[in-house]
């Protein structure tokens, strides 16, 4: 019994274009975010503080040290 492929087929995929206006409010929304946690990482509990005690210090503690910020 002899077995019969079928001649392959070439698709060409095109992506879907997506517009800059739907892809700019997360862009701002995202960098919004990314500059909030870092001014926790970076600023909070200097002269700056929004928020009393060293609770945040302690949290991001780690993370000033591998992005190289003194905290020391």
């Amino acid at each position: 019994m002899a077995q019969h492929a079928a001649p392959p087929t070439t698709t060409t995929v095109v992506p879907a274009k997506l517009p800059l206006k739907d892809i700019a409010p997360w862009a701002v929304f995202i960098g919004i975010l990314m500059l909030v946690l870092l001014y926790f990482v970076g600023a909070e509990q200097g002269a700056t503080s929004v928020v009393s005690g060293e609770n945040v210090h302690e949290w991001v503690h780690d993370a000033r040290h591998l992005l190289g910020f003194p905290c020391h």
